[in-house]
């Protein structure tokens, strides 16, 4: 690099939380090499934008960020990874002032492309198009030290092999990949000893981890992450319901770091649009998993994506969706409405709901979704009130607003407590006083 200049470079990203773990390696990285990172509201030498591409949407939002910063430094290196770099090269290629397109498999290339193109001093007078042969690729290795706040993301598994009739991932992301559990361990181990105090182990299908190495699961490394000196809270990406069984739970149900709160990926509580959504499980299953998760794990809270309004979804189909929830009794939902994806076929399947419909199903389910949380946060409160011994939960604040420090119990449950001073990355006994049904107040003792 030249020594007489410091050059800059921001990273901005869209998407998932594997997206957010990917563009920090390549921050750290590019941090090695002497570049200085800043924020995408900066004007930089360089821009990497780590695009997503689950949603028409989330293209049109990675197009309209591209053209943004082009806009801002005209000369600035622009490099483009992520989810629509990959499946869609040359439709970004095709957008003038890019100046490299990067697949999903070799993001880390995109470190050596700014350093390249800084030290040249001129931008390509094409874009250089590296393509991610997904079906040959193996799990990239990279790795993170830094952190915000609490709690790092660790991306464990790369790809997702299901096929989701609405989903374009796997042609985005490839087949299962799994991070070599080693690897994995001193992962964590670093970022324990850099004072996280948690861990959210995820991926594409987190679900899936281990599946291509054949001698571990996502239980099993859980047990090892378990026996780590210093290990705070672990917690795990979305899951797919079906991978909880009687084996996994009986597993994982002993470990201490382990939070109980799980994210399970439901999509819907009917079975019929389960199967025209092609997800490897029915409601029953679903159910029969959060029941063993409950009998097994104490003070175990789930959360769940749901999708309404997918087409063929009837008004019956959306009442065993409500059902479903009402006996679930989610902390969270985050509901949807289906938007129809091009190359899937969902996008092609007859009966399409029309955009009204969704919207007086999703506040439905919002309103029935809200009224859960709050009856499961006003339980929480009125235990500590009745009981006639003290009972003191343990929270991890994480940050600070007007005299209020902010956290979350090991189950996910959002806590503020009065303080005269930030709290961040302090775990700390409180007593439960009320609630507003959506977040409970606390004393610190």
């Amino acid at each position: 690099m030249n020594s007489t200049k410091k050059y800059t470079a921001a990273i901005a990203t869209l998407g998932c939380k594997v997206n957010q773990y990917e563009s920090e390696a390549i921050s750290e990285e590019l941090e090695k090499s002497g570049i200085e990172i800043k924020s995408a509201s900066d004007v930089c030498d360089a821009y990497i934008i780590n695009t997503c591409t689950v949603t028409a949407e989330s293209d049109r939002k990675a197009r309209q960020l591209i053209r943004r910063l082009i806009a801002k430094n005209p000369q600035a290196v622009i490099i483009v990874t992520g989810c629509l770099a990959q499946s869609s090269p040359d439709e970004v290629a095709g957008i003038e002032g890019v100046d490299a397109v990067i697949g999903n498999c070799e993001k880390l290339r995109a470190t050596r492309a700014v350093i390249e193109l800084l030290q040249s001093g001129k931008k390509n007078a094409a874009p250089v198009v590296y393509p991610s042969e997904l079906d040959t690729a193996g799990f990239e290795k990279m790795s993170i030290t830094k952190f915000e706040r609490t709690r790092a993301y660790v991306k464990i598994e790369d790809g997702c092999e299901n096929h989701c009739s609405y989903c374009i991932i796997p042609s985005a992301r490839g087949k299962v990949r799994s991070k070599e559990p080693t690897e994995l361990i001193s992962e964590v181990e670093a970022l324990v000893r850099g004072g996280c105090r948690e861990v959210v182990l995820t991926g594409i299908e987190t679900a899936s981890y281990g599946r291509d190495l054949g001698n571990i699961d996502l239980a099993s490394v859980l047990c090892k992450v378990d026996k780590i000196d210093g290990i705070g809270r672990v917690r795990l990406g979305s899951l797919d319901p079906s991978l909880i069984k009687q084996h996994f739970v009986e597993k994982i149900s002993p470990l201490s770091s382990l939070a109980p709160h799980f994210h399970l990926s439901l999509q819907s509580g009917s079975d019929r649009v389960l199967a025209l959504m092609r997800r490897k499980y029915n409601s029953k299953m679903a159910l029969d998993a959060i029941e063993l998760l409950r009998e097994s794990i104490p003070r175990v809270k789930f959360t769940t994506d749901i999708i309404v309004g997918f087409p063929g979804e009837t008004e019956q189909d959306f009442e065993a969706t409500l059902d479903f929830v009402k006996k679930a009794r989610f902390l969270h939902a985050h509901i949807f409405p289906y938007s129809k994806r091009k190359g899937t076929p969902a996008a092609e399947m007859d009966a399409q709901i029309p955009k009204d419909e969704k919207s007086r199903r999703l506040k439905i389910l919002s309103e029935e979704c809200t009224k859960i949380k709050a009856e499961i946060l006003q339980g929480e409160v009125y235990e500590v009130r009745s009981s006639p011994e003290p009972l003191y939960r343990t929270v991890l604040f994480e940050s600070f607003e007007n005299g209020w420090a902010i956290g979350h119990t090991e189950d996910f449950l959002e806590i503020w407590a009065k303080s005269d001073a930030p709290l961040h990355a302090e775990f700390k006994k409180v007593l439960f006083l009320e609630t507003d049904g959506d977040k409970i107040f606390a004393k610190i003792c």
